[in-house]
């Protein structure tokens, strides 16, 4: 039984009845559906990401300082990285409550719990105020943060593909995949935009907290929309008839044929998804702060620009996914970011222009040495976004229909959890910690001598650790993965893809 649209212009998605049939479903109820689900993790996308943009400004804030801006950064990495690290059992938790009571409540729960987090981050006293407590707090909420977004995606996604015709997955699941994007976009603009009215100096004091209060503002909106959607029609059906699982964990990773098709998704699949995604846009933004001295200002520019431009290639990719399959897709997306994206690199070095000091090295009233502030010359900020764009086209491709490439996999009763967990190892763990481990291999190759081979490419020593996945993961997906694509969802409830 379909209900009608609420007068007030709410979301409200379909009545969950037991006789739903996801083929049936009229283009005005997906696009309620899409919207509520989309801000929602538009907003959790958002709240995650600010804390790595920040991460040069806040770090000595909340961490402290050795007097080496290296370490403070690679400090501040680690603490978001660590939100990746527990993203995975966030996966566990979220999902099996989203197998065993239902997919609406799961993801509430997930958004207030991420709100909450970086809410109370912008809260957090200074370092030099409550000493390790400051660190110590960060991190418990980063933790807490990691938790609810390994529970958000899982959530989304099948909400969103549970409503969704069978031969219009892709196109209509692709917008849950341009949400990272966009949030990513929004935490820049925000940052940027907070930076330019207060002035550099009283952001870097206490402006930066701005970004994140301004989370508790859009969490509530987004609560308040989710709240007038209803059950998932799909899961629905199967707790009417009793269908439902009664122990998702067991049934994703002890059913052997199950297992195998985390375990392909995982290897085949999402951990080269993740690497190419947080090299393409995270790393990308990052490389040009730190590696390339670009200006905040200028970097966000190229980046910003090239994500605006890129963003509607994950919608088309998505929707070619459903003529031609996912997996040539995804494949090509991981090729391209394995061949090409040392190269690209090299292309922004070049076009970033040689480095000049802005201020010179000196040493402070205590003694310690501080050391020069370089900046990029006169960089070509429009050959560098075109390159930028070549990488965040890459991400579109690899990114775009993987979301339908997961729910196709996984029968209803288990769909949230066996999902979940092979995406956010992939992306969380082996992507997530891109950022970190390409700035360790970058400083590490600095350090060694002048003239030898490491010292030379030390710019790009980082991206080994990306590229290397990428290709191993193109490898075993061409080899073991299905090419499939409008499996029909109300019949496959065995864990079998269809062709």
């Amino acid at each position: 039984m379909e209900q009608d649209v609420n007068r007030g212009g709410s979301a409200v998605a379909l009545d969950a009845a037991p006789e739903h049939d996801n083929n049936q479903v009229s283009t005005s109820k997906i696009w309620q559906v899409i919207t509520a689900s989309s801000v929602g993790t538009v907003i959790e996308w958002y709240d995650f990401y600010i804390f790595g943009s920040l991460a040069a400004i806040i770090g000595p804030v909340l961490f402290g300082t050795t007097g080496k801006i290296e370490d403070t950064i690679l400090g501040t990495l680690a603490v978001f990285g660590a939100g990746f690290v527990v993203r995975p059992f966030g996966a566990l938790v979220f999902g099996r409550i989203g197998d065993m009571i239902g997919r609406k409540y799961t993801f509430l729960l997930t958004l207030l719990l991420m709100g909450g987090a970086t809410f109370v981050t912008g809260l957090i006293p200074s370092y030099d105020k409550i000493g390790v407590a400051a660190p110590i707090i960060v991190t418990l909420l980063r933790l807490l943060q990691g938790l609810a977004l390994g529970g958000e995606y899982g959530g989304a996604t099948t909400y969103v593909a549970e409503h969704s015709p069978d031969k219009k997955r892709g196109y209509y699941t692709s917008f849950i995949q341009t949400t990272a994007t966009v949030g990513l976009l929004i935490s820049i603009i925000v940052i940027i935009a907070t930076r330019n009215l207060m002035g550099e100096a009283a952001f870097k004091e206490w402006g930066w907290r701005i970004p994140f209060l301004l989370s508790g503002i859009l969490v509530i909106a987004s609560y308040y929309i989710r709240l007038k959607l209803h059950e998932s029609p799909l899961f629905a059906k199967a707790k009417a008839e009793g269908t439902t699982s009664k122990n998702p964990l067991r049934e994703s990773f002890v059913n052997p044929v199950n297992r195998r098709l985390v375990l392909i998704s995982l290897f085949g699949a999402t951990m080269g998804q993740g690497v190419v995604w947080y090299t393409g846009q995270f790393y990308a933004y990052s490389f040009m702060q730190n590696t390339l001295k670009l200006d905040i200002i200028d970097a966000a520019l190229v980046l910003c620009a090239a994500l605006i431009l890129a963003t509607p290639f994950f919608v088309y990719f998505g929707g070619l996914s459903d003529r031609i399959g996912r997996k040539k897709i995804i494949m090509m997306g991981l090729l391209c970011g394995a061949i090409f994206t040392i190269p690209i690199f090299y292309g922004m070095k070049a076009f970033a222009g040689p480095l000049t000091e802005t201020v010179a090295a000196t040493v402070d009233a205590t003694g310690k040495a501080v050391p020069a502030v370089m900046k990029a010359l006169n960089p070509q900020l429009i050959p560098m976004t075109a390159l930028v764009f070549c990488l965040v086209l890459f991400v579109t491709m690899a990114y775009g229909p993987i979301a339908a490439y997961l729910v196709e996999l996984f029968p209803t009763k288990v769909r949230y959890t066996s999902l979940s967990f092979p995406y956010h190892i992939g992306n969380g763990i082996f992507g997530g910690f891109v950022p970190l481990i390409a700035t360790a291999l970058t400083l590490w190759a600095a350090g060694k001598p002048d003239g030898t081979f490491l010292k030379m490419w030390s710019s790009y020593a980082g991206l080994v650790y990306p590229v290397a996945i990428a290709f191993i993961c193109f490898i075993i997906g061409s080899i073991y993965m299905k090419d499939v694509r409008n499996v029909k969802l109300m019949d496959n409830e065995s864990g079998e893809v269809a062709s």
